[in-house]
Parts: structure tokens; sequence; C-alpha cells
């Protein structure tokens, strides 16, 4: 009878085990979102290096930030690194308060995310929302958002139908974030005003000198955090990546230092990440701990041998 029993629950064992690994075969494909912005593709891009070296793959599809909402909600996505709150509260109430889509963790802390001028228009006296309108000719009453329908453009459009801080009659300008900053770049070679939407971590805080803007807290907060996203049931579903996922969490250094290397010497996101994982090793051992591979295997010896 004991070696009956035995057999019997080695069996049982099996079969739980071989059906977590089951489950997580089924899960092999990560599908992640990306608006366009620099600071996601590289956190993207730190997701795929770790997913690759535990078996996964990853599926990034380009989708403006209303789309990645609606996808994780229908579960034709999986994961979106970009939250950025309070700047996008308005979709937190639609999709996240309600439980459509789950805040899986804070990624990242400290952030500022609101309008910005270069140095020479903060000296000329443009330092709050309430000064724009003082030189509104020199602004040619523009103001350069990034893509439509994202929530920062949606918040300065209320600006401007609200005729906040008396900027009524200005234009809301939509483009994407390259668009933008190459805008920005023509007008801070002739030193002609211009006014922006920035945010940190980007290299726009080294490729130019500004400052940001007080006043317009009320619609983008002080200091912000970006928090993790998933489809609902995706952490049950999808342990293994959920667990690695509640581990990563990124710095303003290191996301500047991926996306400064990218800007500068012209290399992708995945050369930039691996490099910066090389220089930085210790990373891994919080972002894998207590995570396993596809099949069950320790996470971090996997993910190393893949540096």
């Amino acid at each position: 009878m004991m070696k009956i029993s035995t057999i019997v629950a080695a069996s049982v064992i099996g079969l739980a085990s071989g059906g977590v690994y089951a489950a997580e075969q089924s899960c092999s494909t990560v599908k992640m979102a990306d608006p366009g912005w620099s600071d996601i593709a590289a956190t993207n891009a730190v997701a795929t290096f770790l997913l690759e070296g535990m078996g996964y793959q990853t599926k990034i599809d380009t989708l403006a930030v209303p789309i990645a909402y609606g996808g994780l909600k229908d579960g034709l996505m999986d994961v979106f690194l970009g939250n950025w709150m309070p700047a996008q509260q308005g979709f937190y109430d639609k999709f996240i308060a309600n439980g459509d889509v789950v805040q899986l963790t804070k990624n990242l802390d400290g952030t500022q995310f609101t309008l910005a001028v270069p140095d020479y228009v903060y000296n000329a006296g443009v330092h709050d929302f309430a000064d724009l309108n003082k030189f509104a000719d020199k602004f040619d009453s523009k103001i350069y958002g990034i893509g439509s329908g994202a929530p920062a453009n949606l918040s300065l459009a209320e600006i401007i139908k609200k005729k906040e801080f008396n900027l009524g009659s200005w234009k809301l300008v939509e483009s994407s974030e390259q668009a933008m900053l190459s805008e920005v770049a023509r007008a801070v070679k002739r030193e002609k005003f211009v006014v922006f939407l920035g945010w940190t971590p980007h290299p726009m805080n080294v490729q130019f000198k500004m400052h940001y803007l007080t006043g317009g807290e009320q619609y983008f907060g002080s200091a912000g955090s970006v928090y993790t996203l998933t489809r609902k049931g995706y952490a049950d579903a999808c342990p293994g990546v959920a667990k690695l996922l509640g581990n990563l969490t990124f710095t303003l250094e290191m996301e500047n230092s991926i996306m400064a290397e990218v800007a500068n010497k012209k290399v992708s996101n995945a050369v930039a990440v691996k490099d910066y994982i090389k220089a930085n090793p210790a990373v891994l051992d919080k972002w894998l701990e207590g995570v396993q591979t596809i099949d069950g295997k320790d996470a971090l010896g996997a993910v190393k041998a893949k540096l």
C-alpha cells in the first residue's frame, strides 16, 4: 500500500507540474503595446531580453494609448508598461478602477510630464502656464504635443477648450514624438519660442537645455509614477511572466542611460539594453528573484547565459 500511495502521489505531482508547464507554454508569446514613445521602447526592450532568455517570445504592437487600453480590456494585448500617472487618470478611471484592466505594479517613480520650454524662453520670463499667453505672438499661439489620442494631448485640448490660462485661442499641434522633437530642435537652433510636451525619463532632457513649467499640476500632477498593466486574469493564467513583471522596476538613470545610447550611438534598443545589463549585472538579481524559465528552470542562469 505504501508503494502504491507513493506512486500515486508522484503521479499527481507530475500531473500538477505538467499542468503548470502546459499553462506557461500557452503563454509563450507575450503581447505588448508600445505607443511609439522612446521610454516604452526601452522598457519593452528590457522585458523582451529577459523574457527571451526565459524561453518566451514577445510580440510588440505600436498602438495609440486608447487602443492599447482597449486591447487589454478585450484580451487582445497582454501587457502595457506605460501607465503614466496622473497623466492617464482618465484611462485609469475608465479601465482600471472597474477591473477591466489590472494595474500590476509600479515600475518607475519620480517622473515629470508637463509642458516645457527651452532655457532661453524660460529666461525670457516663461516659468508657468499662466505666462504663455503673454508671449502668444512669439509662440504663434501653438503648443506642440505628441500623437493624437494621447492622454496628455487630451488634457491640453481640455485646457484650450476651457480657456484655462487664457489659452482659448491657442492651437494644439499633434504629431509623433519624433516629429515634435524635430520641431523643437529646429526652434532651438534659431532660438525661436516653442512650448512642447516634455517628460523625464527621456533623452530630450540631455539633448535640450529645457525647463518644465509650473501651473499645470491639476492636469499633469507635480511628480508622477509609471505602472505596469495587464489584461484581466493574466497573472493567474501566466504566473511565470507575471512574477517577472512584478519584479520589473526601473530608475530614471537607467532609462535615460538606455535611451541616450540609442539616440547618441544610433544603436537599437536591444543593443542598448544588453550593454546596460552587461555594465550593471546586479539588476538581474532583483528582476529575476524567484523567477523561472518557461520550462521551470532557474531564470537567472538562463538570462545570464544570453549576455
